[in-house]
């Protein structure tokens, strides 16, 4: 039997650059960045004060209250994004889910600033814990709400994995759809870790910038946090264009592995076999594809292992094939990464244009790459590549691929 092609129809996204999925593809388009100064509602003791937070964020403008009674602001974003998204599939909350419908949303952490908030009260302000502490903390609450908004009663569940939790959502969700297992799939990843605890937690790793994050650049020094959401309606290519639906893109290949060698360190081996993985399931040449959204964290480890690993899949043709990291303008999303990502990529094959990764300063010899620097450029692109490589060696790399 032929498998079922499967293809995006909408995507939304919530982000430092502002709400939707427009605001997001400019900005990084554009050489925009979104990292400022954190604003904080309590004295923070680090000495690194900058991150992607979402700006002018009123979750009452976008959800009724006896949805955010339930809702940490990871779960608020997921939902804002995705109600984006099942309107730009030209579908509406009462048509998008029914039996057959999946959700699946990536979060590395969860309700981590209703965590944070609860044990301030606690241990500061010898105050009860909220009452609904639980149900908005926990990491399932994000996919479990936008099954309730839309719904959705086929397979839902949270996907953490770190770093490659969206995008290991997004795959799943596409084999779900390509193999029958699901119909339509509400997918992607949602993260709002900024806060106190974990800006400082992340502080003592030593993998935060103190100016400005330069991916695969000389003079690199790390990264900087960033929140937000993105979310995709997938369904199969038929069904899409019996119903007239818009098809952004075709989403072929998905690929995953792990390093299995150490938890923070990562691997070559386990990054190559990733892409691999994802070219084989796209039934592809990697001379096909036009360009990479790189992972591209702006860390000493990762930038040189991810050029490594990208030389053994495209070889000679790494030298001029557009790689670039957006990762400067959104922010290092975490558990959301590979969906801001993704969006980022969907525009770009839509609009031939790579974008630029923005502060860079010279190349580094260990990061032979062609990452587009500072500048957009207009490119042909009918197949691009996604990599997310996270934390405890869990990797994903996702293919899109113009629709005919």
């Amino acid at each position: 039997m032929t498998a079922r092609q499967v293809v995006v129809t909408g995507m939304g996204a919530v982000s430092a650059a502002g709400v939707g999925w427009t605001a997001l593809w400019e900005a990084a388009r554009d050489g925009r960045s979104a990292i400022r100064a954190l604003d904080f509602a309590r004295d923070y003791p680090g000495r690194i004060r900058i991150g992607a937070q979402v700006p002018d964020f009123d979750p009452a403008a976008h959800l009724d209250r006896a949805t955010l009674l339930y809702s940490d602001p990871f779960a608020q974003y997921a939902l804002v994004a995705a109600d984006e998204a099942v309107r730009e599939a030209g579908l509406t909350r009462e048509t998008v889910g029914g039996e057959n419908c999946a959700v699946i949303l990536g979060t590395g952490i969860g309700g981590i600033r209703t965590v944070d908030d609860g044990l301030f009260n606690i241990y500061v302000n010898r105050q009860r814990p909220e009452v609904m502490s639980v149900p908005k903390l926990i990491a399932s609450a994000g996919p479990s709400l936008l099954s309730i908004r839309f719904d959705a009663h086929g397979p839902v569940f949270a996907v953490a994995s770190a770093c490659s939790s969206a995008s290991q959502a997004i795959g799943m969700g596409m084999h779900m759809v390509r193999s029958g297992m699901a119909e339509r799939a509400i997918v992607g990843g949602s993260e709002a870790s900024l806060s106190v605890g974990t800006q400082y937690t992340w502080e003592q790793l030593r993998v935060l910038t103190p100016d400005k994050c330069r991916p695969f650049s000389k003079g690199r020094n790390g990264m900087s946090i960033g929140d937000g959401a993105g979310l995709f309606i997938l369904e199969t290519e038929e069904a899409a264009r019996a119903r007239g639906a818009p098809i952004l893109c075709r989403l072929t290949g998905y690929g995953t592995s792990a390093d299995a060698r150490d938890a923070i360190r990562p691997d070559v081996d386990g990054a190559t076999l990733s892409m691999a993985r994802a070219v084989k399931d796209a039934g592809i040449d990697p001379a096909a594809i036009d360009y990479v959204n790189a992972h591209g964290t702006a860390t000493a480890l990762n930038d040189p292992t991810e050029a490594e690993a990208m030389g053994r899949i495209f070889g000679e043709r790494l030298a001029t094939l557009p790689v670039s990291s957006t990762k400067p303008i959104h922010g290092h999303g975490l558990g959301a990464a590979g969906a801001l990502e993704l969006v980022c990529t969907i525009a770009a094959l839509r609009h031939g244009v790579a974008p630029p990764t923005i502060n860079f300063l010279e190349p580094d010899p260990k990061c032979p790459v062609d990452c587009v620097p500072n500048v957009a450029r207009k490119v042909s692109i009918r197949a691009a590549m996604s990599n997310s490589f996270a934390f405890g060696g869990i990797n994903a790399s996702l293919i899109v691929q113009a629709a005919a």
